[in-house]
């Protein structure tokens, strides 16, 4: 669905309070163009809302947010055996939390390819990599110490 539209229509009507009077039609026009934006972040939120709340409700299967470009799309994935993924306990739903991430294009694309494979959202695909890494024995990485060796060698 293209959200775009829906933007348009916001910002149309909040320029349209400005009326005939030139100053304020100006400021109102500014104001419509500054908060556009914001309202297209709010917009794909309240999606994303309704994608976890959609899945709540399912016996089986979820529904996620997908973003291409500007548009986003609700798609189902049908799951009847709706198993928990990797690292995940049933009481693990303790609500959810949002974070920025941000990452280099190269990753990104990575990543998403991956999720693709996996036929995970990305967003899904990126919890399950969390989830595994703090697993005991998972992939993690002691803070400072990077690919060092220490200690000593025969030769």
């Amino acid at each position: 669905m293209e959200i775009t539209p829906h933007v348009d229509a916001i910002r149309s009507a909040l320029a349209a309070v400005g009326g005939d009077d030139g100053p304020t039609a100006a400021v109102a026009e500014r104001l419509a163009h500054a908060v556009a934006p914001a309202v297209h972040l709010q917009l794909l939120d309240l999606l994303g809302e309704v994608a976890a709340e959609v899945s709540s409700q399912l016996p089986g299967g979820r529904v996620d947010l997908q973003l291409s470009g500007r548009d986003a799309l609700l798609v189902y994935h049908d799951d009847p055996e709706a198993a928990p993924g990797p690292g995940v306990t049933v009481d693990d739903d303790q609500g959810t939390a949002r974070l920025t991430l941000r990452m280099s294009d190269a990753l990104k694309t990575a990543v998403e390819r991956a999720a693709a494979e996996d036929g995970l959202s990305t967003n899904a695909w990126l919890v399950a990599a969390a989830k595994r890494a703090l697993e005991p024995g998972g992939p993690r990485r002691r803070p400072g110490r990077g690919n060092r060796l220490s200690g000593y060698a025969q030769a």
